[in-house]
């Protein structure tokens, strides 16, 4: 793709002036009023203070102030039920749960819902990917940290909604240079601003990474571009561009607890000679419009088109070179009102959602040398969902609001195989989805609530979590969607003396567990594994003690088990879901000095998990320390030169990345890099 071109000399053209990003200084404490913080990622938009379900809101400072801005761990640490594994092996993406929901996936994301700027990155099979979402113009992330089918549907266990810069808020141009440790750098320009009715913001960016192991370099390249049209006061046009190209990310595969322990930084077995790893080239375009006066509410109108192009190249000899072409659409249609009930407000949002889902997908054969000896599936795969909701806030006093939704969705998944030489192993399935909510907010002070929900989630098997274990395609007859069951206390404030807290106690039931397993040649396969618990208390403190001085702290105390679970393999009722740790706990001490100088000390502590479904292989737990600092000088004019760097696991803490869950072979390790730095130059003008 010509883009991968075209982005590398305008980065570097552009970097030659000068050099990175500076940034704003946070909020400091203050007596005085505080200021309302407003959520959209449930879809009605609510102050956060009358919302009743645990959500967290991430900033830009959060997001941007010396970080690298590559992968979401960086920005989503101090977010309390969430967990992340996989930051360093971007041929399978970094694997994220929430009160573990996406536990399960082996690459890319399962269970959790994924939005940028209102498009969805999730597919109407239940599958989503990372790679193409641009951390260089996110302005703000905001985490459903439970279950949202009310809102979206299939797979909303979690839901991870992103926003990108609009020019507005951030108006001018940056450059910045990274470079660190294991052959990283990275380039990023961006510019932004106002014109009359238009605004605009483009970001473009460049990132090139040798790795730890070996065989896992990386080279990807992406732009996201947001152009907004104000049609009069209350009507606007917005236009959505998102290009990705990853021409190359190499996959080092997993090692045995032996290999470890002997090099860590070699790369598994097959890796090197199959080349194994994948590449990427997909392009997204997204166009939305907005009436605040249609009628007596608002209209909100969005429509989306991405395509992608995949292949990949898995460890092992047999039908392990996969591709597909994707082509993936879709549209949603939202109004939302304003009304009395009597003497009691009464707000609403009721919405339809379409897409549907196109994979022309193929698979090749690898003989043991490494020859692709020719083609052993070929076959589309057609996913299409149709979702209608409705969902109200009733003000039942000053203090008391009552939330109830529901939503009904049709999901049709179709395997049309022409490959037949091996027989038609095509088929379909169709599911019909009620879920429901109902939630109750009790506000005892202006910044201060409790509040109790529940609701029901369910999640579809994906295409490849269809895969039959007794033959190459074709739909499994035995997989079921998994369903669940959430109950949720919360109580959340903000004092005037800088201090705020989050807390929430969860318990979801799910039945129909899906989990993965490896067949004997390497593949991944599903099975429906009984009934599942997951109960948990999750902890958010900020103190903003000093103006230049604050303390995070996110505690996540959890038990994931399966209730029941009998297989050919042996009866696992009793044993903990494999791939989740049960306590979490990271600090972060920040320092804001004059101007653009700041400092952040980080403490991360993971828990001990299981990675197999018999709870044999176990996986210990650690402390990461991180530290990340900087300072920028004003040049004259609004040009600001600004300097950064960090350290990542500051005391060379031996861990792994990522834990691949009932790998066969034993190979269930990915190890982590030891000791890392990074620094970065750059300029805004």
């Amino acid at each position: 793709m010509t883009f991968r071109y075209f982005s590398t000399a305008l980065t570097l053209g552009a970097a030659m002036p000068g050099v990175v990003l500076a940034q704003p200084a946070p909020a400091t404490a203050s007596s005085g009023a505080q200021p309302v913080i407003e959520i959209t990622a449930p879809r009605l938009a609510r102050e956060l203070y009358a919302t009743p379900a645990a959500v967290s809101v991430v900033d830009r400072d959060e997001i941007q102030q010396g970080q690298q801005r590559v992968r979401l761990d960086e920005s989503l640490v101090t977010v309390p039920g969430l967990f992340l594994q996989n930051r360093d092996n971007f041929a399978q993406g970094q694997r994220i749960s929430i009160r573990g929901f996406g536990a399960r996936a082996p690459f890319g994301v399962r269970g959790i819902t994924v939005v940028v700027d209102g498009i969805p990155y999730t597919l109407p099979d239940g599958q989503a990917q990372l790679d193409a979402i641009d951390l260089d113009s996110a302005e703000r992330i905001e985490v459903i940290r439970g279950p949202a089918a009310v809102q979206y549907g299939n797979a909303a266990g979690g839901v991870i909604s992103v926003t990108t810069a609009d020019g507005s808020d951030d108006p001018g141009s940056h450059v910045r240079i990274e470079g660190g440790s294991d052959g990283y750098r990275k380039y990023a320009v961006s510019n932004g601003g106002v014109n009359g009715p238009w605004s605009h913001h483009v970001s473009v960016s460049a990132l090139n990474v040798d790795g730890y192991r070996d065989h896992s370099s990386t080279e990807k390249y992406l732009l996201n571009a947001k152009l907004r049209r104000e049609l009069g006061s209350d009507r606007a046009l917005t236009a959505i561009v998102n290009l990705l190209d990853n021409p190359r990310s190499e996959d080092p595969g997993g090692l045995t607890r032996e290999q470890v322990h002997e090099d860590r930084d070699q790369a598994g077995r097959f890796t090197e000679a199959y080349d194994t790893g994948q590449s990427v080239d997909q392009q997204v375009l997204g166009l939305q419009y907005e009436d605040l006066s249609a009628g007596p509410g608002e209209f909100y109108l969005k429509g989306f088109y991405l395509k992608r192009d995949f292949e990949q190249q898995l460890p092992y000899p047999g039908d392990s070179l996969i591709d597909y072409q994707r082509d993936y659409y879709g549209a949603s249609a939202e109004y939302h009102q304003t009304l009395s009930v009597g003497d009691m407000p009464l707000r609403y949002v009721a919405g339809l959602d379409l897409a549907r889902q196109q994979d022309d997908r193929g698979r090749k054969n690898v003989a043991f040398n490494g020859d692709v000896t020719g083609k052993v599936a070929d076959e589309t795969q057609t996913a299409t969902s149709v979702g209608t909701f409705l969902q109200g806030d009733l003000d039942l006093t000053e203090r008391w609001t009552l939330s109830l939704g529901g939503r009904y969705d049709r999901v049709d998944l179709d395997i049309d195989d022409d490959y037949l030489s091996d027989g038609d192993n095509g088929g379909d399935r169709t599911f019909h989805q009620w879920s429901g909510s109902a939630g109750l907010s009790y506000r005892y002070r202006r910044h201060h609530q409790v509040y109790v929900n529940t609701g029901t989630a369910y999640e579809t098997p994906t295409f490849s979590e269809f895969a039959n274990p007794a033959g190459i395609g074709g739909f499994n007859p035995d997989i079921e969607p998994q369903k669940s069951w959430s109950r949720e206390l919360g109580l959340r404030g903000n004092f005037d003396n800088g201090l705020d807290y989050d807390v929430a106690l969860f318990s979801v039931r799910v039945r129909d567990e899906l989990v993965p397993y490896e067949g004997d040649d390497g593949r991944t396969f599903y099975e429906n594994a009984g009934d599942s618990d997951r109960d948990g208390l999750e902890v958010a403190l900020g103190w903003q003690f000093d103006p230049s001085w604050r303390i995070d702290s996110a505690l996540t105390l959890a038990r994931y088990e399966f209730d029941s679970y009998a297989s050919e393999a042996g009866d696992y009722g009793g044993n903990r879901i494999p791939g989740l740790p049960e306590q979490t706990w990271v600090n972060r001490l920040t320092w804001q000095g004059l101007d653009r100088r700041f400092a952040a000390l980080e403490t991360q502590y993971v828990g001990d998990m299981v990675a197999d479904n018999a709870g044999d292989v176990h996986v210990g737990d650690y402390w990461l320390v991180n530290l990340r600092g900087g300072d920028g000088w004003r040049l004259g004019g609004d040009t600001v030169l600004n300097l950064y760097g960090g350290v990542r696991n500051l005391f060379d803490v031996e861990h792994y990345a990522n834990v691949r869950i009932n790998a066969s072979n034993d190979r269930y390790f990915e190890p982590a890099p030891g000791r890392t730095v990074y620094a970065g130059i750059g300029i805004d003008f």
